[in-house]
């Protein structure tokens, strides 16, 4: 990992799937342009991708494309793409496409040549399998990647940002901080949640994302403090 030495690098995680972890991804990726970085998004392993006439194409890949100002190619971004939305271990098995840590490894120290600021989209929570007998997060401890959570603000958030917090700092790993963001249009309890996250996570909220139905190209960079960091 030499050439990635000087790199920042944050593995975005979250309290589930759906709760907006390519937002707080692309608000970083903004927020970082926004002040001199060299910036890429990278989405290892998706799924819920379609078939185009450039080959099978994941919304979120494209979107951390769209935030980025360093040029790549669609395979640099995501290695791994499935066209089922469901857990990528299962749809890599169903394509006969087995997911290779290495490939991700490499993928990443690509990134680090090109670049000096990495957002590193996961798929799911931190638990989702990549394969039979290894987890997403085997390869981010295997990484030693700074940890950023996304908390999905909605009815049980609370208890899930506390157990995600709990085993990411028991894997040893950093956790930099946790962003709010709101998956639903209207939550009139979302205040509430908020700060009672606040006062029990040991990291700081490096921001709150409004519910957005377009990520692609949405002005973000304002909603995130990178001086927390």
């Amino acid at each position: 990992m030499d050439s990635m030495r000087e790199t920042k690098c944050f593995f975005i995680t979250g309290t589930d799937t759906n709760i907006g972890k390519t937002l707080a991804a692309c608000s970083l990726l903004q927020a970082a342009i926004r002040i001199g970085y060299r910036a890429v998004g990278y989405k290892p392993v998706a799924s819920g991708s379609k078939v185009t006439d450039k080959g099978i194409r994941n919304a979120d890949a494209l979107a951390l494309m769209a935030n980025s100002n360093v040029e790549l190619e669609y395979h640099q971004v995501n290695p791994f793409a499935f066209i089922e939305p469901t857990a990528p271990h299962i749809a890599s098995n169903d394509q006969s496409n087995l997911i290779d840590l290495e490939v991700l490894s490499a993928g990443l120290r690509s990134l680090g040549v090109c670049a000096n600021w990495i957002v590193v989209e996961g798929a799911g929570g931190w638990f989702t399998p990549l394969g039979n007998n290894v987890l997403y997060s085997d390869w981010v401890i295997s990484e030693g990647l700074s940890v950023i959570l996304v908390v999905g603000i909605k009815l049980g958030c609370i208890n899930h940002a506390l157990l995600t917090e709990a085993v990411i700092r028991q894997s040893g790993l950093f956790l930099a901080g946790w962003i709010a963001s709101h998956p639903e249009k209207s939550n009139n309890r979302s205040q509430d949640y908020i700060k009672a996250i606040a006062s029990r996570l040991d990291s700081p909220l490096l921001g709150v994302l409004p519910w957005i139905n377009e990520v692609k190209q949405a002005p973000l960079a304002s909603y995130i403090n990178l001086s927390l960091l």
